[in-house]
């Protein structure tokens, strides 16, 4: 499957008022930027190494899909469902996550940097050795979530919850943190 394929797909669930379903497409390194997908259903999709770089992926549905090595800078993935999903290596700087459900997803070495996360659901998630630096992650769930040698410096986690989290060698210099934030139990 191609761009084209995709663009037509689209192009025909908008024409009959439907959600966009592209469950369990194969779409690895393929470049869909800039395409608008909301509440789209990405469910076990193969986004490999594809190019979602200011991808409109509001409200989707993203269970289970493969997103490692993909690029995903500057996307609105608000509201997102991407639980379980594997987004290894991924690039999402500066990309718009906030009340994303990221429970149980792996982001290890994910480029989170400047991202929006706040009111995020990444608990159980694996975020070792991911860079967070400047993320904005204020009322994010963070609990029992794996931050092992993850980069948080200059991060918000004011109300962040972080009860059982994992920060072993966790780089947590100038982040930002308040009354609210809930540190291991």
């Amino acid at each position: 499957m191609d761009r084209n394929d995709v663009d037509q797909i689209i192009k025909e669930a908008q024409e009959q008022a439907k959600r966009v379903d592209l469950r369990r497409a194969g779409l690895s390194m393929v470049d869909l930027s800039g395409v608008r997908l909301q509440g789209a259903n990405l469910n076990e999709t193969d986004l490999y190494r594809a190019n979602l770089d200011d991808v409109d992926l509001y409200e989707a549905d993203m269970v289970f899909t493969n997103l490692s090595k993909a690029s995903i800078r500057g996307g609105n993935l608000a509201r997102v469902n991407m639980v379980f999903a594997n987004l290894r290596e991924a690039n999402l700087t500066g990309a718009s996550l906030a009340g994303a459900n990221l429970s149980a997803a792996d982001l290890s070495g994910v480029d989170l940097s400047g991202a929006n996360l706040s009111g995020a659901n990444l608990s159980e998630a694996n975020l070792t050795g991911s860079n967070l630096s400047e993320a904005n992650l204020s009322e994010a769930n963070l609990t029992e979530a794996s931050l092992h040698k993850a980069n948080l410096s200059g991060a918000n986690l004011c109300g962040a919850k972080l009860g059982f989290a994992h920060l072993e060698k966790a780089d947590l210099n100038r982040a930002k943190y308040d009354y609210r934030t809930e540190w291991r139990k």
